[in-house]
């Protein structure tokens, strides 16, 4: 690599010099509980526990919906997910159920 070469480190989200690059140890991982207290993983099934609105999509999301292939987004209290007619949408740990 050239020396003005960074590399993008998708741990940290941040453009890195290549020795820079930090490498993830199991203590770094952060977890991230449900609304009763179960650990969620990439991959999970949760439901809606309340009616959310969402903003920019003038679409509210039901208590019971189902919101399928969850990932972890690196914050404790934010989940990436995908809902129909719904793009980017990220909610919060506190307002969902592990199925």
């Amino acid at each position: 690599m050239a020396e003005g070469d960074y590399v993008y480190d998708e741990a940290s989200g941040e453009w890195v010099a290549p020795g820079e690059i930090a490498t993830a140890t199991p203590g770094d991982t952060v977890e991230v509980r449900d609304a009763v207290g179960n650990l969620l993983a990439d991959g999970d099934q949760v439901t809606l526990i309340k009616d959310l609105t969402v903003k920019g999509a003038g679409q509210t999301l039901k208590r019971g919906t189902l919101i399928k292939s969850i990932r972890l987004t690196g914050d404790a209290q934010e989940i990436d997910c995908r809902y129909e007619g719904i793009k980017g949408l990220v909610l919060r740990a506190e307002f969902v159920r592990k199925r």
